[in-house]
């Protein structure tokens, strides 16, 4: 089931579990200072709507509490509220296209399609984001990728400015990944082309299980 792009606190909650991963009522309640009673009535909601799913876990003293995060069809509802302009329809426009060509060209003539359409992305964004200070460039990067959907967030590791994290909390394309994995693989070398002169490395991986893609950048 699709959300609507209206805002409410039940996309609040939405996209707090695609940032968080995972949370109990008290802890939505304290993120958005409501009661715990009205958080559990967005969630009860939230889950016979198929959006989220929860799984209880022992607890220190007391019963079992319950923590929550986002179904398979949360996720792309929530990806495709970030990116209203990318219906999900087009993602499985784009998986079809993809399975069409590899059965017409072979699957190494398909991996050189999607290799050199992300040799030109590393190019747009390479101009886009300048020459700058690592910092500069790195904040640019994340607001290009906000712009084309994904929950994007940075962060420096050291005071020097030598190293940051990116992470993305949601993946725009997870319909072509899913199917077709090697995207993330020249997304990552998209990444390494665009910030010239750095080294840049997967620290997390949705497709992977893990709730959010994260990256290292630092200068060589």
């Amino acid at each position: 089931m699709a959300i609507t792009q209206q805002p409410s606190t039940k996309h609040d909650i939405l996209q707090h579990l695609l940032k968080t991963g995972q949370a109990t009522a008290q802890e939505l309640a304290d993120a958005f200072e409501v009661s715990p009673q009205a958080i559990r009535r967005h969630l009860k909601d939230l889950e016979t709507e198929g959006l989220i799913v929860h799984q209880s876990v022992p607890a220190a003293m007391g019963r079992p509490q319950h923590v929550y995060e986002l179904s398979q069809e949360g996720r792309v509802s929530v990806a495709a509220l970030l990116a209203p302009r990318f219906p999900s329809r087009y993602g499985e426009f784009a998986v079809d296209f993809l399975d069409t060509l590899t059965e017409t060209l072979g699957y190494e003539q398909a991996s050189t399609v999607l290799r050199k359409h992300w040799e030109r992305k590393a190019m747009e964004y390479q101009v886009r984001l300048g020459k700058g200070n690592l910092r500069d460039r790195v904040a640019k990067l994340v607001e290009l990728r906000k712009a084309e959907g994904y929950m994007a967030e940075w962060y420096p590791l050291e005071e020097n400015d030598a190293q940051f994290i990116l992470v993305e909390h949601n993946c725009a394309i997870s319909h072509v990944a899913s199917s077709f994995p090697s995207v993330c693989g020249h997304e990552l070398e998209m990444f390494a082309a665009a910030l010239q002169d750095c080294k840049v490395e997967r620290t997390h991986w949705i497709i992977n299980g893990e709730h959010r893609c994260g990256y290292l950048i630092k200068e060589q």
